[in-house]
């Protein structure tokens, strides 16, 4: 199986991003890093959690940790509704869920399109995104998972 990071010098692999809102802000995420998206909303509160830990759910067997995106981007808590979704990515061996407001597209870009991320991003902190993507009418700030996935104390939730 080829590796795709040999192809990176290139500068133009192609990169499908998965995109959702975090309120009003439009982010994506290589899908690469997405296990499933689902709307399993039935989550077991954590005692002494940190606030953006929403709480935990059990996806067929396995234990999920749900972090409320929103609240850990500083930005407003994510509210429940229909649209609300979680998106499972798999870190270190352990499935985390991002609480999300609600789902974009996928969008297909090229690597070399995709710009270094400014200190900060409609209020948010430039360490949690990877970089920028230009489109038309709309930036898609491209998060860091593995940073987001980090705690205060910089250690890996």
């Amino acid at each position: 199986m080829a590796n795709n990071a040999d192809n990176r010098n290139t500068g133009n692999r192609t990169m499908e991003l998965a995109t959702f809102y975090v309120g009003d802000s439009l982010c994506g995420m290589d899908i690469l890093k997405v296990q499933e998206i689902n709307k399993l909303l039935e989550m077991t509160e954590v005692p002494l959690a940190p606030d953006y830990v929403k709480g935990i759910l059990n996806l067929r067997g396995q234990i999920v940790t749900v972090i409320d995106l929103g609240n850990k981007l500083s930005l407003a808590d994510t509210e429940i509704s229909s649209e609300t979704r979680n998106i499972i990515v798999n870190s270190n061996g352990e499935y985390i869920g991002l609480l999300v407001h609600r789902i974009g597209d996928v969008e297909r870009t090229e690597e070399d399109k995709i710009e270094p991320p400014p200190a900060n991003i409609g209020g948010i902190q430039g360490r949690y995104f990877e970089g920028v993507f230009k489109k038309e009418k709309s930036l898609i700030g491209i998060l860091n998972v593995e940073e987001i996935l980090k705690d205060d104390g910089s250690q890996t939730i």
